[in-house]
C-alpha cells in the first residue's frame, strides 16, 4: 500500500518522539532508536522534518536503485557521532540500570549495541561481530571503568564504519503486529533494569523519610513523655495499671502488684502465707524448664513470673515476721 506524505506528517507531529511516523514507513531500526532516545534527544525528531518527503519517496520505490553491489556506502560524519553519541549512552544506562553484572561484560555489550543501531537506520547496516569485537577490546583495555564508555564507544563506532554496506535489497516486511511484538520486547529489554533500579532508588528513599517521620514524632513527644515521667516520680498522678516488662506485665501501685501476683499464682486476693507458699511450690515444679525443654521459651517466662509474684506476697510478710 502506498504511502502518503500527509499520514507520515501528522504522526510526526502525532508521536514523532517515540518514532510514529517511522513506523509508518517501515524504517524500524530508526523507530526503535527514537523510542529508546526520545527522538533522538529531540533534536533528532526536528530533523526528520526535512527527510520525510524523500522517506516516503522510498518507501514506496521511488529514485531506489535495485542492485547497489558491494557498493560501500559513503562515509557520514553524522552518523559516526550519532554511533559514538548512542554508544556512550546505551553503556551509561547499563552502568545505571545493571550494576549486579560485570563492567566488562555489560558495558561493551550495550555499547555495541547502541552503534550497531545507530548503523541499521535506513538503507545501511555494519557487521555485528566485528562491533562488539571492538567495543569488548577497547572496554579490556580500559578495565571496564565507566570512563571508559566514550572510549568504548569510540572504537565500536570506527569499527562500524569501516564495515559498512548497504542492506539487502527485496527482502519481505513481516507483518506489522509481529514488527510491534518485536519492537515492544527491544523497549522492554532497555527499560526494565531501570526501571527495577528506580523502584529500587524509591523504596529506599521511602524508608528514610518513614524513618525521619518516626524519629520526629518521637521528637515532638519527647516532652510530654518527660513531664508525664516527672508527675509520676513526685506523685502527681498514678502510673499506668499495667506496664510491660520483659515478656509480661508489672503493675506499678503497690495493691495493683499484689493483684497481679495473686493473679500470677492462680489464688484469690488475701489468700494465706501458707496457700501462697504451696501454691508456689507446685507451680515452680510444673513450669521448671529443666522439665519443659519442648517449649523452653514459655518455661522460662512463667519460671521468672513466678518468682517474682512470690516475692511480692511473701518478701513483705517476711520482713513484718523479722
Amino acid at each position: 500500500m502506498a504511502k502518503r506524505l500527509l499520514v507520515a506528517y501528522g504522526l510526526w507531529a502525532l508521536g514523532g518522539p517515540l518514532g510514529l511516523h517511522h513506523i509508518y514507513l517501515g524504517r524500524d531500526s530508526h523507530a526503535l532508536l527514537w523510542m529508546l532516545t526520545l527522538g533522538g534527544f529531540g533534536g533528532g525528531w526536528l530533523w526528520d522534518f526535512w527527510h520525510l518527503p524523500g522517506w516516503v519517496a522510498a518507501a514506496n520505490g521511488a529514485g531506489v536503485p535495485r542492485d547497489r553491489g558491494g557498493t560501500v556506502p559513503a562515509l557520514s560524519p553524522l552518523r559516526l557521532a550519532g554511533q559514538v553519541t548512542v554508544g556512550t549512552y546505551f553503556g551509561l544506562v547499563a552502568a545505571l540500570g545493571l550494576p549486579w553484572v560485570p563492567a566488562l561484560l555489560a558495558q561493551p555489550l550495550a555499547v555495541g549495541l547502541g552503534v550497531q543501531l545507530v548503523s541499521s537506520v535506513g538503507d545501511q547496516t555494519a557487521k555485528a561481530p566485528s562491533i562488539l569485537a571492538a567495543a569488548f577490546l577497547a572496554s579490556l583495555i580500559f578495565q571496564g571503568r565507566v570512563l571508559a564508555v566514550l572510549p568504548t564507544s569510540l572504537a565500536a563506532s570506527i569499527a562500524a564504519q569501516r564495515h559498512r554496506c548497504y542492506k539487502p535489497r527485496g527482502m519481505p516486511q513481516p507483518r506489522l503486529a509481529a514488527r510491534l511484538y518485536h519492537l515492544g520486547l527491544a523497549c522492554l529489554a532497555f527499560a526494565a533494569p531501570l526501571a527495577c533500579r528506580g523502584l529500587c532508588g524509591a523504596a529506599g528513599v521511602l524508608g528514610t523519610l518513614l524513618a525521619l517521620l518516626r524519629a520526629a514524632t518521637e521528637l515532638l513527644l519527647l516532652p510530654l513523655r518527660a513531664g508525664q515521667l516527672l508527675a509520676e516520680v513526685l506523685g502527681f498522678v498514678g502510673g499506668s495499671p499495667a506496664r510491660e516488662r520483659g515478656a509480661g506485665f508489672e503493675p506499678s501501685s503497690w495493691s495493683e502488684r499484689q493483684r497481679w501476683a495473686y493473679e500470677v499464682l492462680g489464688l484469690p486476693v488475701s489468700s494465706s502465707a501458707e496457700d501462697v507458699h504451696r501454691r508456689y511450690r507446685e507451680l515452680v515444679k510444673v513450669w521448671h524448664p529443666d522439665h519443659n525443654r519442648h517449649r523452653a521459651e514459655e518455661a522460662e517466662r512463667r519460671f521468672i513470673e513466678l518468682q517474682e509474684a512470690y516475692e511480692e506476697l511473701a518478701g513483705p510478710r517476711r520482713a513484718a515476721a523479722g
